[in-house]
């Protein structure tokens, strides 16, 4: 079978089975009481099933099992079979601790130690581990050893599933934002002819986009921490193992890919420590309520987000396939300077670190206004 179509059959097969399988899990959320209430935090006003992830789960899972018979043998390697074994086992742990902790609510601790766990079969297990790093005007890819490249992984694994968790907040939200990143990857991924995060990334897109028709406002289920943990996770492998044909800035180009959930959780931590509260506590300061403060209705806010993060993806791809050239990293340099500087002053704007401190407009205020004082002076 021709891979272009064995691509396409995956996709097909994972957005069926989560058609299919999504209305069964909203019966089994209700039946087991994996429930949403509403409270102040929350915006949905009435009693919603959870554990909507399990679905996306099912999709991408036996998707991948009804598509083994057809890969033509001699497509996947050694190291990419081993990838998707260990994308296989570690998403089976975090969907379950997702899918208890959307039932029980456990604790904070609780599900980090599972995602630490899961993180830790994936290295130990299977030996997926970042070993090779690309430094700001480095010329090549270097090695890293052992003790660094293991925490660095594990870091990287649990940081990026926390941070899909965290904008998980509006219907469609999470979902959008992860089917926009693993598109971006699938992207990347077939102009480098990455063969198993293709494969990974059209089983998970098929799954996402089956999951939306019930997901997108106004949703008729969840997917709880079961779906936006088992994305993050995802996110975090593909994000993790597709670059390392990229000689040039690669560091770059993974938080590039996650770029709104990434500004949204170091936005949520610098507001909490300004405004003194546990760097996990739950507020109501994130992007999406932000946004719908400024009046934005919970579809447009959704669409301004996922419209964002297509923005971020674009600069990914840009980043890794067309900047190839001796000045790439100056111009990095500088598009990682203007991308900070337009998260500052659009968080400022917002206020989704505080609605009264806006440093750096107060700056250019200053700067303006001395500039226009002075030119009225001569």
């Amino acid at each position: 079978m021709p891979a272009g179509l064995l691509y396409t059959l995956g996709f097909i097969i994972s957005l069926i089975i989560a058609l299919v399988m999504t209305p069964l899990v909203k019966k089994f959320a209700f039946k087991v009481g994996a429930i949403d209430k509403p409270n102040h935090r929350k915006v949905h006003t009435r009693i919603m099933p959870r554990m909507g992830g399990l679905g996306i789960y099912l999709a991408f899972a036996i998707g991948f099992l009804i598509l083994m018979p057809f890969i033509p043998d001699g497509l996947l390697n050694h190291e990419g079979t081993n990838l998707i074994r260990a994308v296989l086992v570690g998403g089976t742990i975090i969907i379950l601790i997702g899918a208890f902790d959307d039932r029980f609510e456990l604790s904070a601790k609780v599900k980090l130690v599972a995602q630490i766990a899961a993180a830790c079969v994936v290295v130990f297990g299977f030996g997926v581990k970042i070993d090779l790093l690309n430094v700001p005007f480095g010329a090549t890819m270097q090695p890293i050893e052992a003790w660094v490249s293991i925490p660095l992984t594990i870091f990287w694994i649990v940081g990026v599933t926390n941070a899909i968790n965290l904008i998980d907040g509006l219907d469609g939200l999470a979902g959008g934002v992860s089917a926009i990143a693993i598109g971006t990857i699938l992207v990347m991924a077939i102009i480098m002819g990455n063969v198993p995060i293709i494969l990974l990334s059209v089983l998970l897109l098929g799954g996402i986009v089956g999951f939306l028709y019930f997901n997108f406002h106004p949703a008729k289920i969840f997917m709880g921490d079961s779906g936006s943990l088992f994305l993050g996770f995802c996110l975090a492998m593909l994000s993790m193992t597709s670059f390392k044909q990229i000689t040039i800035v690669s560091f770059v180009t993974p938080l590039l890919i996650i770029g709104v959930p990434l500004s949204d959780t170091f936005f949520a931590i610098i507001r909490r420590l300004v405004n003194k509260r546990p760097i996990f506590a739950p507020d109501k300061g994130h992007l999406h309520h932000c946004l719908q403060e400024l009046g934005f209705s919970h579809r447009r806010t959704v669409l301004i987000i996922w419209g964002v993060a297509a923005v971020f993806g674009g600069f990914a791809i840009l980043q890794s396939t067309v900047v190839q050239s001796t000045a790439a990293n100056w111009i990095t340099f500088i598009v990682i300077c203007l991308v900070i500087f337009s998260l500052q002053i659009g968080a400022e704007l917002i206020g989704i670190v505080d609605k009264s401190r806006r440093p750096v407009i107060n700056l250019l205020n200053r700067v303006l206004r001395s500039k226009v004082d002075a030119r009225s002076s001569k």
